[in-house]
């Protein structure tokens, strides 16, 4: 007995774009000029939902702080978009792997090698985040660019089940995961250059609102100074190099002075730079960052006006 199909023509993502009915017939330019118009779309997709994004970095910020865990739950290339987002965040921010945490339909080997049937299954969403232990401090981020992936839904019910503050990022209007979470983010990037092929425009648009969500939550908790990432983590020589010019720019001192306190505060650019600015040792650093949750800028408005460097 043959299993009714889902229908798919009502999805903007899966419908065909006028502009680009003769894709076969374009040249490599004429290719280009198309994908590149078509991708302005996904900028402008996204910056309509703005605040949207700002809320669900509200949230995803006091999870973090509470000691909860962000999750971005999806199927395909929305769920790739969501790990590579999340292993990209100990490096950069200096936090574990286990603070944002990517879940792909399938399992971690389905980011090479496409499992295009894991979405399938609701129970597999909830029984995935049922694994990593969920909990009501935790955040759930459901990605799908249909807005119907059945993996998503059934991890967004069970989120919400639990308490979890649940967000939905789509690329499709009054999406079913739309439904299903407290927030809804709909990035609506109209058809795709080549029909149904959700890993262009509409991944992009995705990209863009992980970018945002990470990004601004751990500036949230501490993770910049300025614009720099002072939790840097110095895992090659690039990086060390990366690490030595932040403290350089952040305190206006020469790279010898920056390597001189890395050294003292073992690699740890953030309480590097904290004790250049309050004239303190690393110790004494340390108690001020603990003090202002991490914050170097409130380490330092916090300090007494004798240890602030003039």
């Amino acid at each position: 007995m043959s299993t009714a199909l889902p229908n798919l023509g009502c999805l903007l993502t899966e419908q065909r774009n006028p502009d680009t009915m003769e894709l076969d017939t374009f040249t490599p330019l004429q290719i280009v000029e198309a994908m590149n118009r078509e991708d302005r779309r996904a900028v402008d997709a996204v910056h309509a939902v703005l605040p949207q994004v700002a809320q669900a970095i509200t949230w995803a910020t006091q999870s973090l702080s509470e000691g909860g865990r962000i999750f971005y739950v999806g199927a395909g290339t929305s769920g790739r978009l969501g790990l590579l987002d999340a292993v990209e965040c100990p490096p950069t921010f200096g936090v574990s792997p286990d603070v944002v945490v990517g879940i792909i339909a399938g399992g971690k080997n389905a980011f090479v090698k496409a499992r295009e049937g894991a979405e399938d299954s609701e129970r597999s969403g909830e029984e995935d985040l049922r694994e990593k232990k969920l909990c009501g401090k935790d955040i759930v981020i459901g990605l799908a660019a249909s807005g119907r992936t059945p993996y998503v839904v059934g991890a967004l019910r069970f989120a919400r089940s639990l308490g979890c503050k649940t967000v939905s990022i789509a690329c499709n209007p009054n999406s079913e995961i739309s439904s299903e979470s407290d927030l809804a983010i709909e990035a609506i990037t109209g058809p795709e250059v080549l029909t149904g092929s959700t890993r262009l425009k509409a991944g992009t648009a995705q990209k863009l609102i992980l970018n945002m969500i990470s990004t601004g939550s751990m500036v949230g908790i501490g993770k910049a100074y300025q614009n720099l990432m002072v939790d840097v983590q110095q895992n090659n020589e690039k990086l060390r190099a990366r690490a030595q010019g932040i403290v350089c720019e952040a305190c206006g001192c020469t790279p010898d002075v920056a390597s001189e306190k890395l050294d003292e505060a073992n690699g740890n650019a953030k309480l590097a730079i904290t004790m250049l600015l309050l004239s303190c040792d690393a110790e004494a650093a340390r108690e001020a960052l603990r003090e202002a949750k991490g914050h170097v800028r409130q380490a330092a408005k916090n300090a007494s006006p004798e240890r602030q460097l003039a």
